[in-house]
Order: C-alpha cells, then structure tokens, then sequence
C-alpha cells in the first residue's frame, strides 16, 4: 500500500482485491474469520436457498441442466449447504458456479466450478444468488463542503481523509435521483452507480431463472445523513483503513438497482415465504418426543436469529426474475 490519495473506489479495490487485499491474500481465513453471515448463521438459510431453486426449477419446466450461481462465494460455504440440502431429483441436474476472486479451498466439492468472474451472459438457466456481495463491490463517497458542494473524499491508506473535486456527470446524476440529502453541508453519501452496474451484469448471467440479492440495504427515503463506510475485522467493527487489513462495506441502495418487475423484500419477509419460521414448537412435543422438541427448539432459535426483524431479518432482498416463466414467482411474495 502507498500513501497516495485515492477516491474511496479505487482505494476500496486496491484494499479488497489487491495482491494482498483482505479478500484475495492467500491463506487468508476468508470472510467466516472476520463476520457471521447469514450463511454462517444457519444451516437453515442454505435449505432456504435450496426450496427456492426447487421452485425457480418448477417454474422453467425442470431443465436438463439447472444453474446455480454463487456471487461472492467466499469459502463455497453456501454452494455446500444447498447441494446438501437439495433432493436428489433437483440435485442430479444442477451445475453450481462459484464466483469468487479468492483461490478455490480445498476439498470444495468437485462439481462446483470455482471462477474469479461471471460466465458469460445469457448462457444459463437457473438461479443467481449474490449473498452480501454488492455491499463489497467498491464505490466513491462523498461528502457537501461548506457551501453544499458535494466532493469526492480522498483517502490514503493509513484512512487519512481530505475533500477532492467536485462531483460531476454520471456521478452528479446519480446523487440528485438518488441520494438528494448529499447537497447539505457536512453530510455523505456513497455512490452507488458500479452497484448498479455489476447487478446489471450479474442479471444479465441469466437466460431465463432468477436473480437474487441479499444485503445490508437502504432506501432513498431512509439514506442515512452520514453514510454508511465502515470495516470490520476479527468480529468487530472497526474504522475503516483501506490497507487491506479489514473488510470495509457499505450499504447497499437496493431500490436503484432494481430493475420494474423485480421485488424487494425484508430476508423475514423472504425466509417467511421459503418456510423459515421462528415460532417455538408446542410443549406437547416435549411430553412426546423429547428429543424432536429439543431439535425443533434449536431451528426455531437459528430461525429466529435470521429473521429477526433488528438484524439479520432487517437484510434487503431483491429479486429480479429473467424471463417470463419466473415472474409468477414473486406473485405470492408480501412484503
């Protein structure tokens, strides 16, 4: 790392996915040794993953080859948990892509197919799922100088900030529709026009299916004054420094990369609908099965914990359907 001064992208880029970036150092511990997803949260968010393959299967006819899509695939732990959860009807078809700039871990099973990018578009069918992807996926910040200007912030590795240019173009644009709070003095904002971008793209994977996103999430009536930066390291938030010694991430606008038909849930909304539910088995069971009580009282507390509406339950979810054989999907699904 240099002490040059960077925009927050390409600092964040340097950071993360640099030749020692916190994402891509080899022999690193990965994403589970630094934060709990929610893939690491439960099994349960894994066999959540797999009933909506089933369905999104149902829905395109069930194909000779069925495309499953992991975007930021960490260690491969929720390709692992969904070929486990699958029945082998579903199973036997389905072809899992890893996408994940890290190395490929070992012992990973051999029928995931480990790529540093996405295949090629339009040349599968299936379901995409990017868990806490885009909120990795580097952009600017911003912050309004003195007179409402709102500049681009500088950083240099040490996390040393200063005011760069003004922000102009695509840029600009993108503020005013989105994030219009960043006009007042002192206040920030993240520009999330290469969120859009790489949705797009990723979507774009698609020839007919779903496409699913599941992140840290706000909305235009809700962007928070001061943005939302941060890092983490070893479990906790931390400042963050970009010198590739911790995540840094950002909330994800959501709502600007959604496309028409797509929809956007709460994951309580969303894992209520894939049959997640945190209710406490009834007493009666634990006069007649002990030990099924004692099972189904864990999964109601690993149930709970991911859609707890202060947590992992408060996660956006958008759900972008390719194709007109997936729209019928989201039909049923409340917020």
């Amino acid at each position: 790392m240099t002490n040059e001064w960077l925009g927050w992208r390409d600092a964040m880029e340097r950071a993360l996915y640099g030749p020692d970036g916190f994402y891509t150092r080899p022999g690193g511990p990965g994403p589970a040794g630094h934060f709990r997803t929610s893939v690491h949260a439960s099994p349960l968010y894994a066999g959540a993953v797999a009933t909506l393959l089933c369905r999104v299967d149902a829905a395109l006819g069930h194909p000779r080859e069925l495309a499953l899509v992991d975007v930021g695939a960490g260690r491969g732990e929720l390709l692992t948990g969904v070929l486990g959860a699958l029945p082998d009807a579903v199973g036997a078809r389905v072809r899992p892509y890893a996408v994940e700039l890290a190395a490929r871990p070992e012992a990973l099973d051999p029928r995931i197919e480990w790529r540093a990018g996405l295949p090629a578009e339009g040349s599968l069918t299936g379901l995409l799922f990017a868990n806490e992807w885009l909120d990795n996926v580097p952009l600017d910040v911003v912050e309004a100088d003195e007179d409402g200007v709102p500049r681009r912030v500088l950083v240099r590795a040490d996390g040393t900030e200063r005011l760069g240019e003004p922000v102009a173009g695509a840029d600009a644009e993108w503020l005013a529709r989105w994030w219009e709070a960043a006009g007042s003095p002192g206040l920030r904002a993240e520009i999330g026009r290469p969120r859009d971008a790489a949705w797009a793209r990723a979507v774009r994977t698609l020839r007919g299916g779903l496409a699913v996103a599941a992140d840290y999430a706000h909305r235009r009536a809700d962007r928070p004054p001061f943005g939302t930066l941060t890092g983490f390291r070893d479990g906790r938030e931390v400042r963050p420094v970009p010198d590739g010694s911790c995540d840094i991430t950002a909330h994800v606008a959501l709502d600007a990369c959604a496309e028409p038909a797509a929809r956007r849930l709460t994951q309580r909304a969303a894992l209520h609908a894939l049959g997640v539910d945190g209710r406490r088995p009834p007493l009666t069971l634990a006069t007649t099965d002990p030990a099924a009580y004692v099972r189904a009282l864990g999964a109601a507390g690993a149930a709970a914990e991911l859609t707890d509406p202060a947590g992992l339950g408060a996660f956006g979810w958008l759900l972008e359907p390719v194709g007109a054989a997936c729209t019928g999907l989201l039909e049923e699904w409340d917020e």
